[in-house]
Formats: C-alpha cells, structure tokens, sequence
C-alpha cells in the first residue's frame, strides 16, 4: 500500500481534478460528486431527507445537487411507493460507468505522483 505524503496528495488532487475538467465528463462540484458517490458506495436505499442529513445540508441543497446528477443521467429520482413522501435516488447504468472512470483515472494518477 502506497502512503503519500501531503505534497503528494495535493498534486493527486491536482491531476484528477484537472484531467477531470478538460474530458468530456461532467463538471462536477465536490457536493455533487459526494452524493454521487454516496449513492454508489452506500447500501441503498437513498433519499434526498437521507442525504441531505448525511451531508448536513438541506433538501432544497441536495435537490440541486441531484438536478445537475439527473440531467447527466448519473442518477434517478422516483417517488417511494411505500411512503409517497420520500424520494429514492437510485443509480443509473451511465453513472457507474462515470465513476468507474473516475476511479481508473484516480488509479493513474496515484501511479504517476509516486513515482
């Protein structure tokens, strides 16, 4: 296992985040990409009261945030069928394969910062 030191781990995020707005994937902000990544690594089910208590912020803030998600298709939204109050976030065929680039970028980059 490869420990960086800070130096390096600023320029890992660095790298990412700049490969990351020249491709052509979404430009997300780091509260986007939390709940993205919330919703792919967490045991569903996900709802926005769930996330927003998470994150600490409010409905209306992840509501936005999921706005943005839904419009790349990263993400879905339908009502809950059990409870028609809440809202499940679910997760698409697109957002996976989103992150799954994510991650083999992250991979990469770790690999040319520790050299």
């Amino acid at each position: 296992m490869t420990i960086l030191r800070s130096s390096q781990a600023l320029r890992l995020w660095y790298e990412v985040t700049l490969s990351l707005v020249r491709a052509e994937e979404p430009d997300l902000t780091a509260r986007q990409m939390t709940v993205l990544l919330i919703v792919y690594l967490e045991a569903p089910p996900h709802t926005v009261r769930g996330l927003a208590a998470k994150l600490g912020v409010t409905k209306a803030v992840i509501t936005r945030a999921l706005d943005t998600l839904g419009r790349h298709g990263l993400l879905t939204r339908k009502r809950d069928p059990k409870d028609m109050r809440n809202v499940l976030v679910q997760r698409t065929v697109d957002g996976a394969l989103f992150l799954e680039r994510f991650a083999d970028l992250v991979v990469a980059k770790t690999e040319d910062v520790t050299r």
